[in-house]
Formats: C-alpha cells, structure tokens, sequence
C-alpha cells in the first residue's frame, strides 16, 4: 500500500522535534512512506525540517495579536490564503492521514483536511492544550496526549495516552559524564549544571545569569554549561566580556548561542536549569534529570506553569517563578547541585513520569487511520 502522510505544526523546537521523531518512527516502520510537511513561512522548521531530510512547504500564517485586536485584519486575510493554499497542497499531495503537532500552520491544514474528508491526528503536548488544538479535536480522528486529565478539553473517546516524542539521539547516546564535559571545555570531575533557555532563548533566564556572573565565578566546585539563544548571544558575550576585563576570565563557564549536541549537554549535566516546555519536560523525563523549571510568561494560557506543577506535585522537578529568578536562580542552582540526596530524589521521581516508545506508539496510529 502506497503511504502518504502530511505533517503540519512548528513555530517553536517544542513543536519542530516531536514532528520529526514522529516522521522518522513513520520512516523506521515504513520506509517508502511518502512524508510532507507544511509549516509557517518565516519561522525555524522552515530550516530545521529540510535539515532533518524532509521536504516542507510554508503557509503564509501568523499568530494573533491579542493584545491589539486591529492588527489582526492582515492576520485573518493570511488565514485564509493559507486555507487556500493548504488544500491546494492536500489536492496535489493526496495524503492519506494529516497529523498536527501545533503552531499557526496546523490550524489552517487540519481544518482543511478534516473538511475534505481526510483522517487527522493531533499531537498535544502540554498539560493544558492549546487554543489550536481544543478547535481541532472536534474533527479529530485520534488526540495523543502526554499528560492525566485532558478529557477536560477533549472528547475522551478519542484521547490516547502516548508521551511526547524525544530527539532520538537523546536516547541512543553513550558518552559518559565526565567525557562529555571535555566537550565543552569543563573540569570533568565538577559538579556541573546545563542552562537552557528553550531554543530562542530567556531573557530573564539570560539576566539573572548576568547578575551573578561573580557568584559563578567565586564557585570553585561547580561549573556551567549555559545557552543563550541566537537573540541573546550578542548583548550576554559583551557583558561578559566587561566582567573579564574587570576581573579575569570565567574558567567555569562554558557559554553558546545554540546547543548542537544536546545529547553532549544532558550527559555533562547533573542539574538543568530550564522553561518548562513541554518537549524538553519529557526529555529530563526519560533521562532522569534533576531540573530545575522556570516557566516562561509568555506563552499561551500560561501552559508552561501548568506544565511544570504536574512535575512539581509529584517531587519531581524545583519550581521558580519568572519574576523570582533573577535574584534566586544562581544561588539556588548551586544549593541544589551540590546536595547530593535532593538530586537523587528529583532524579528518581521524574524518572517514574517516563513514558518511553512515544514516537513509534504515534507512527502506529498514523498508519492505522492511513489503511483506514
């Protein structure tokens, strides 16, 4: 049987990761699928997708503007170009099954598809879904969810509990600690900590790191791993640059715009300190990191909260609101990283969250709808 599958979701590395380990499981069981993705011109799986051996097409979309309602008359004439174009390519496509992994392309695509009469299956994955989403499940065939409790915005028939989906290579990694802290430069017997800030970067993440640059440096016993975020990257080496001109270099600070090998990361990494995305949640999940989570502000719904005190309730993750960290955050980092038993704990706990086979439990279901 001839497979053809559409993918369609992005804006953001949380959306972009799950979509691919989805179209590599496809792949792996599959391989003369025939898989296509559509995406949002302009934005990171434009880049990302073709990257990871894919084709993908842009739909000419963007996000709402909530705050100043009158700006969204150009939003709404986009949306319905990318109706137009959306079916334009389901017609030339032909697929079998259309999977959405949120972002602006994925409304647009599901709706178009549903209307046609083709399957869709959703892949929600936060505690509390999004806008997009909850529109989507009506038409849904199947919604893949990571977390208890999404009945109370989805029809519960149609709900299957399925874990998010990881990069691969996260899971098939075999550098130790201590080798791959030589990665990054580091001392391969200190205590380290990984510093993420989703991959656009955190400004208040960035701040606080620049507060207490001369606490890092004071610390003889730990060191760090600290990403910036390409729009960050500029304003932070500055700074930096000023500190190590005032006082000397910074031995126990590894910094970078952008990770390439998290894989390198995780394994240096005895604490990460991150946002509380929902893709990255699931990856401490599976490696049994301790974390500490600061869930950003901006996001829809505040899902990223929500997201980090379903780990919080269970004992598996340290929580520090947005407005606290730029005075906490360092500080409490290295009491963290530095007690021995309160590491294994956290380390434990989230291990038990695991919901491991996510990608290839998703690729399944897409078949399954397909031969339908």
């Amino acid at each position: 049987m001839e497979l053809k599958i559409i993918i369609s979701g992005g804006g953001t590395g949380g959306h972009i990761f799950p979509a691919i380990s989805i179209a590599n499981a496809i792949k792996e069981l599959h391989p003369e699928a025939q898989i296509l993705f559509v995406g949002a011109e302009g934005r990171m799986e434009m880049q990302r997708v073709p990257d990871a051996g894919y084709e993908i097409i842009g739909l000419p979309i963007e996000g709402f503007n909530r705050k100043r309602l009158w700006k969204n008359f150009s939003v709404l004439l986009k949306l319905v170009r990318s109706q137009w174009k959306a079916r334009s390519i389901i017609k030339k496509f032909r697929p079998q099954v259309v999977v959405g992994v949120g972002g602006y392309a994925s409304g647009p695509t599901l709706k178009t598809a549903g209307m046609m009469g083709i399957p869709t299956l959703i892949q929600e994955q936060n505690s509390y879904a999004g806008v997009t989403n909850k529109w989507l499940a009506k038409e849904a065939n199947k919604i893949c969810v990571a977390y208890e409790g999404m009945e109370k915005f989805f029809p519960a028939n149609k709900i299957m509990m399925t874990g998010n989906p990881v990069r691969q290579e996260l899971l098939t990694h075999s550098v130790d600690k201590e080798e791959a802290r030589k990665h990054f430069s580091l001392q391969p017997e200190l205590k380290t900590i990984l510093i993420l800030g989703g991959s656009l970067g955190a400004r208040t993440i960035n701040n606080a790191l620049l507060a207490d640059l001369q606490l890092i440096r004071n610390h003889p016993t730990v060191q760090f791993i600290w990403q910036t975020g390409k729009g960050y990257m500029e304003r932070v080496l500055e700074a930096v640059e000023e500190e190590t001109q005032a006082r000397g270099p910074i031995p126990n600070l590894y910094m970078t715009d952008f990770v390439p090998n998290m894989a390198d990361a995780y394994a240096a990494a005895d604490l990460v300190v991150s946002r509380a995305g929902a893709g990255s949640i699931s990856e401490f999940c599976l490696l049994h990191k301790p974390v500490m989570l600061i869930p950003s502000p901006n996001v829809a719904e505040d899902h990223q909260t929500k997201n980090a005190l379903a780990l919080v309730n269970k004992q598996a993750a340290i929580y520090l609101k947005d407005t606290e960290a730029e005075e906490k955050l360092v500080p409490q980092a290295i009491a963290t990283v530095l007690d021995e038993s309160l590491l294994q704990k956290l380390s434990e706990n989230i291990a038990r969250l695991a919901l491991p086979n996510s990608a290839t439990i998703i690729a399944k279901e897409v078949i399954k709808l397909a031969q339908q």
